[in-house]
């Protein structure tokens, strides 16, 4: 036999695991295919039933937001004819006397829950009003004092203030026998409604007749025209548009487009002067909502092509296996991270109470030196205005009542001399704020010497004072410069109190600077390092508490000069107080 004669062997039948393998790939494309074809179609009726649901409900705000606005516009219009006819407004208004005034409109305003309320004069003068910083006030030229007082009806002016935003304001003349006396101004407040709706909306809107948007939860948008306001945003990225195309490919076509961002537009007419309000809603909500659905869909898919990848490969199994794995590491990763950011919350809040605690006990400290600052300060004009009524009342015994009245003007001098302390030593805890103006540094001397006069005469002090011929004018504060003065010489008094032959030398130079200096012959200074500290005292306990010169030395400071002590080289102590001179050029500006 040949070889040719010899048949060829069959082929082998294909395996009936390759067989199952491609029918199992078959189930899968099929399931993907009716997969996307079902999931177009619910996304499609989804959307369409959602939006008209959102729309729906947004045109319900719509409708609530805008009886709010008439609800607040009428219970606020009848506020001006009641007030118009009050007779104490229309009495305070032709006598002149607004005493009582401001607190009955303070009162209408708690009753009715107006925003502001004003009575102006025939001048426009603020001469009443529920916030008492506008009392004195001139709005002669404001556009709704105009409109009130041309008109003997309620008028409804919409005004935009140069801080942004808008003012809805009521007004209406007050008549007294048919004679326009004042008019009365209540305001409306609808800001408080761009407060709720940025909580519950996502952009609001409200126009006037000529189109300007007076009301929105977008600061940005007012006074522009809704054209306008659409246009303004910041230029997209183009990662942005990318997935802003993305996000709005299952949607249907939006209405506008609010900073870059999709949304649907309900417009609606408010029945008041032309107004129209204006609701944007974005499609998040109906994409939520759907995808929703979407995502039970497509579970229920994943779980077919898993139970078919599940048999067509083990590796299959095991890699769900693995990522089952992965995801119990991954949860409880999540859990820690979660831990730590307790933590990490917790001690931001101990870190806040920390500060707040902080705060107060500087509070507190604060509070403290003013009390003993003021307690200080006065004691001088006391002792001042007590030996003054002790002479007046000798004077007065001797029948000389004349020279008894210089005393007591004297008193009522060192009255408002301690008022003027008081309010001073506000300037000690609270820097800045000083109104300056040119002194003669002459003249302070003076009255601080005249200040002093009645402890001057009690004590047999020789006083030696060097000014000079003409004006030493410096750049200060007449009153804290004084007080310094009256320092430096009470403390001269006291480190002389037990010397045999006391002597105060006053000296008063110029060159560079203007130089005033307080010697005694005391027993001069132990401790200069600790001289210009607070609380800091060599006086016996109840004779002082040690500010007297940490307060001089800051005003010093405050006024843009220093405060300097030495010891005197024959004994006793200088205080020399510098202050730049006000020169002739620098004069004749002020």
């Amino acid at each position: 036999m040949s070889l040719t004669d010899i048949p060829a062997p069959a082929p082998p039948p294909a395996p009936a695991g390759r067989r199952s393998a491609w029918w199992l790939r078959g189930v899968v494309a099929g399931i993907v295919a009716l997969a996307v074809t079902v999931i177009w179609i619910t996304n499609a009726w989804l959307t369409t039933r959602f939006s008209e649901t959102t729309r729906n409900r947004a045109e319900v705000r719509v409708a609530l937001y805008t009886g709010n606005i008439l609800s607040e516009l009428q219970r606020n219009s009848v506020v001006p004819l009641l007030l118009a006819r009050d007779p104490a407004l229309i009495t305070a208004l032709d006598i002149g006397n607004y005493a009582l005034t401001s607190a009955r409109l303070i009162s209408a305003q708690k009753e009715i829950g107006a925003a502001s309320i004003l009575l102006l004069d025939v001048h426009g003068r603020v001469v009443a009003a529920t916030d008492r910083n506008q009392l004195g006030s001139n709005l002669s030229q404001a556009p709704h004092f105009i409109a009130g007082l041309r008109s003997k009806d309620t008028v409804f002016t919409v005004t935009e203030r140069s801080s942004g935003g808008f003012e809805f304001t009521y007004s209406r003349s007050v008549l007294l026998e048919n004679q326009v006396v004042g008019v009365i101004l209540v305001g409306v407040d609808l800001s408080k409604f761009e407060r709720s709706w940025s909580v519950i909306a996502d952009a609001i809107a409200v126009t006037d007749s000529e189109g300007r948007i007076i009301l929105a939860t977008e600061p940005r948008w007012r006074g522009l025209t809704m054209a306008e306001a659409l246009t303004v945003r910041s230029a997209p990225s183009a990662i942005r548009r990318a997935l802003q195309a993305t996000a709005d490919w299952a949607n249907e076509p939006p209405d506008a487009y609010v900073q870059g961002e999709a949304v649907m537009r309900i417009d609606s007419r408010v029945p008041f002067r032309g107004w129209r309000i204006t609701s944007f809603s974005t499609y998040d909500s109906i994409r939520e909502r759907v995808n929703a659905v979407l995502a039970l869909e497509i579970m229920g898919f994943a779980i077919l092509m898993a139970l078919a990848f599940y048999q067509l490969s083990r590796r299959a199994r095991f890699q769900t296996r693995l990522f089952q794995r992965e995801s119990a590491e991954l949860r409880q990763l999540n859990a820690r991270l979660q831990r730590e950011i307790a933590e990490r919350e917790k001690a931001q809040k101990d870190l806040a109470v920390a500060e707040q605690t902080l705060a107060q006990s500087s509070k507190l400290a604060a509070l403290g030196e003013m009390s003993a600052a003021v307690s200080h300060e006065l004691n001088q004009p006391l002792a001042a205005m007590k030996t003054y009524l002790a002479g007046a009342r000798l004077l007065l015994q001797r029948d000389r009542p004349a020279e008894a009245m210089s005393s007591f003007q004297r008193i009522d001098d060192l009255i408002e001399r301690m008022g003027a302390i008081t309010r001073q030593l506000k300037s000690y805890a609270r820097k800045g704020g000083e109104a300056f103006e040119p002194v003669d540094l002459r003249l302070c001397l003076s009255s601080a010497l005249t200040m002093m006069e009645p402890q001057l005469r009690t004590r047999a002090v020789r006083i030696v004072r060097t000014v000079p011929r003409g004006a030493v004018m410096v750049m200060a504060d007449r009153i804290r410069l004084e007080q310094v003065i009256i320092n430096l010489l009470r403390n001269a008094l006291d480190a002389i109190r037990e010397t045999r032959d006391p002597q105060i030398e006053i000296l008063l130079a110029t060159g560079e600077t203007a130089r005033l200096s307080v010697r005694d012959n005391g027993h001069g200074i132990t401790e200069l390092d600790k001289l210009f500290e607070p609380f800091w005292t060599t006086k016996k306990p109840g004779d002082g508490v040690g500010l007297g010169l940490a307060i001089s030395s800051g005003i010093m400071k405050d006024l843009g000069g220093r405060l300097t002590a030495r010891n005197a080289p024959g004994g006793g102590a200088v205080f020399e107080m510098q202050l730049p001179i006000l020169g002739n050029e620098a004069r004749a500006a002020e």
